[in-house]
């Protein structure tokens, strides 16, 4: 009889202590995120480069293969954001426990452990405009020659499915095997350093012209518009302060396109850099840079959707959308500016 309550705590505990360490590592993964750097745009060395992204820098001998051509910024910066997205984080939207939901509940209705997975989302949905603007775009001759076959790559494995894993019980996914989201991006990382390489020998186009750079700018102006948009509903709408458990998820996604943003941008400044200097945007660009740093520094203790004259439960929601705002302001002026 001790005999089998042995064996019988010992089965139970085998199936238990599997459970307890996989929540384990989804809550010390989920807690906090790693690598977070508002200034991340500094480590592409942007300062020492002299020409536009795709323009010759260096010619040797006076033949092709010697030739050396400006490197794009723009695709380190979305390098970069994969990268600290699925390999210095681990890509909580489609773990399994994070699918799964708290006792049933979904983790965006609770207050605990989705801010990060938020976050990310943020992040890749400005990674995604980013990568679609390349490959249709800027890595084209005037929008109009064959797409690059490493860009039309890379836009395809970014967009793909956000919450896939390799098993996917429990959701509307195929329930598998399949191969997980992350390793999809991670291939988009692999492409954008195959067009990255032939465009710094001069075997692919970055077309940095002034009426792409508009075009540019006015898809992230209706990107973080929409972004503002759905603040401005939630903050009407709901007036739960700490108790509203959206909130939170609403505003770490905007703080992660903004995050995202502001490094994409910086990196687009210098490789539109000779557009820019010429039109005379630099103090605008400057403004509408410190604009979207004080929004991504934007670090409330408890995420809050209060009243706008609330004091002990403030309005969080509102205050980021401000920012957002103004952002977009200079954005439509950057852009009305270019298309004179």
């Amino acid at each position: 009889m001790v005999r089998r309550a042995m064996w019988i705590r010992i089965a139970i505990g085998l199936v238990i202590f599997p459970i307890l360490i996989s929540y384990a590592f989804f809550i010390w993964n989920a807690s906090w995120i790693r690598d977070y750097d508002i200034h991340y745009a500094d480590k592409f060395n942007m300062t020492n480069t002299t020409v536009s992204a795709g323009d010759q820098v260096a010619v040797e001998g006076g033949t092709d293969t010697t030739r050396t051509c400006g490197r794009s910024f723009t695709v380190d910066a979305v390098k970069y954001l994969i990268d600290f997205n699925v390999n210095k984080n681990t890509w909580m939207s489609s773990h399994p426990l994070y699918k799964m939901g708290f006792f049933g509940v979904d983790w965006d209705h609770t207050w605990i452990l989705d801010n990060k997975a938020a976050f990310q989302r943020g992040i890749h949905q400005a990674v995604g405009r980013t990568a679609i603007e390349i490959s249709d775009r800027l890595g084209r001759v005037r929008g109009t020659s064959q797409i690059d076959p490493d860009l039309k790559d890379a836009r395809g494995n970014v967009q793909f499915n956000q919450y896939t894993w390799y098993f996917n019980p429990f959701d509307s996914q195929p329930f598998g095997p399949t191969t997980p989201t992350p390793s999809y991006f991670r291939r988009t990382i692999d492409k954008l350093e195959s067009y990255q390489a032939r465009l710094m020998k001069c075997e692919a186009t970055f077309d940095a012209r002034a009426d792409n750079l508009m075009q540019f700018l006015d898809r992230i102006a209706n990107d973080i518009g929409s972004t503002s948009a759905s603040l401005k509903t939630r903050a009407e709408d709901y007036n739960s302060g700490w108790f509203d458990t959206r909130a939170d998820d609403i505003f770490m996604n905007a703080k992660g396109q903004l995050y995202a943003y502001y490094g994409i941008l910086r990196a687009v400044r210098v490789d539109f850099s000779q557009v820019i200097e010429t039109r005379g945007l630099n103090a605008l660009w400057d403004q509408m840079e410190a604009q979207t740093l004080s929004a991504v520094m934007l670090e409330p203790s408890i995420i809050s959707n209060g009243d706008e004259d609330g004091w002990l439960m403030p309005t969080h929601l509102t205050t980021i959308g401000f920012y957002i705002l103004r952002v977009r302001s200079n954005l439509v002026e950057l852009r009305s500016i270019l298309d004179r």
